[in-house]
């Protein structure tokens, strides 16, 4: 079963923080992780200027998953239980995508390890 990735693990990755060796871990499991349009969204607005780059370069190792209906309904019913703890539309996206395969959510995001939506949280850090 893939993984999915959280935005903030990616970004983990990427500036190679603590954490990072749990999502390098993840690109050498046999089934590519699974990241969200949306949450793919928010690594963009991160990286600024190197942008296409770090997008192409994500497209090379990870599976790029749209954002779809079934989803926006999950990230919908989960706004209220999540609200809380601070999630944003992203947190909920990679969540959402997590519970509709299945799979589970790696984050460096602590406040979701107080969460109980029916999804596995695996914590990078």
């Amino acid at each position: 079963m893939p993984t999915v990735l959280d935005a903030s693990a990616v970004i983990a990755f990427l500036h190679d923080e603590p954490g990072a060796s749990a999502v390098r871990a993840s690109l050498d499991e046999p089934e590519i992780p699974l990241l969200s349009t949306v949450n793919l969204t928010e690594v963009a607005q991160h990286v600024g200027r190197d942008r296409p780059a770090v997008i192409d370069g994500l497209a090379g190792l990870v599976t790029i998953v749209d954002y779809d209906r079934g989803q926006a309904q999950f990230a919908a019913r989960l706004h209220a239980e999540t609200r809380e703890a601070g999630l944003g539309l992203a947190d909920r996206a990679c969540l959402a995508l997590a519970a509709t395969t299945g799979s589970p959510a790696l984050t460096a995001d602590r406040a979701w390890s107080r969460l109980d939506v029916g999804v596995e949280i695996v914590q990078i850090r």
